[in-house]
């Protein structure tokens, strides 16, 4: 199979396991992924090790393993995350023309009274990009990218009740407005206050229905090199 078809065989398996189609520590057999997919062997485990690359897959003996849950890399990735995006805002607030600005902050209100799981997802997904890419350095993006990328498998339990979605469109509102306004300071606090925000909200969920969740067939662990809490702000 060529580039491009490995290419949209890692694709596949990526949505299945963002999706939590395939469930976090379920195994994969390439055997298994031949009938699913209707490839032979040797793409499929291309695609496997790309997707381990990325943190979605590891091996587990012989075979495969949907990566697990790992609370200690959530609270890592959101740091991480919360770092890039204080970056962003900084650039954003000097680089940015008025008439992106205005745009950003009319996608922090698309689907207001119409969403779901789904559009909620990548609603988020796709304002927390466009502001990256307001910063003018595509590093950034590609990281905030990264990030989101390494959390969409969570940020599909975040964005479940139409609260939470609400809540997130509300500071999404708050941001893209403090950035029009050339606030920095007002913009850095909030992305900072929204990121640690959703990390509890995210955190507190999973550490509540661990069990329950398990015995779905989801795998939440707690790996050793959680890093210290971080203050409120």
């Amino acid at each position: 199979m060529n580039a491009a078809g490995d290419g949209g065989l890692a694709d596949r398996l990526r949505t299945a396991i963002l999706s939590l189609e395939l469930m976090p520590g379920e195994g994969l057999s390439e055997r298994g992924l031949e009938s699913l997919l209707g490839a032979s062997r040797t793409p499929i485990r291309a695609a496997l090790m790309r997707l381990e690359n990325e943190g979605l897959t590891r091996r587990e003996g012989r075979g495969w393993q949907v990566t697990p849950i790992d609370l200690a890399e959530i609270r890592a990735v959101m740091e991480y995350r919360e770092a890039v995006e204080a970056a962003v805002v900084e650039h954003a607030v000097e680089r940015a023309e008025d008439a992106e600005l205005t745009a950003l902050g009319a996608l922090a209100q698309v689907h207001h009274h119409h969403d779901d799981e789904e559009v909620g997802l990548q609603d988020g997904s796709d304002f927390h990009l466009a502001l990256a890419r307001l910063s003018r350095n595509p590093f950034l993006t590609e990281a905030m990218a990264g990030a989101l990328t390494r959390l969409s498998r969570t940020r599909w339990l975040e964005v479940r009740t139409p609260e939470s979605r609400a809540q997130a469109r509300t500071e999404h509102m708050q941001i893209a407005a403090a950035v029009a306004d050339r606030d920095a300071p007002a913009a850095r606090q909030l992305v900072v206050q929204h990121s640690r925000g959703t990390r509890d909200r995210l955190l507190a969920s999973l550490e509540a229905e661990r069990r329950r969740l398990r015995g779905r067939g989801l795998s939440i662990i707690e790996s050793s090199a959680a890093p210290p809490s971080l203050r409120a702000v």
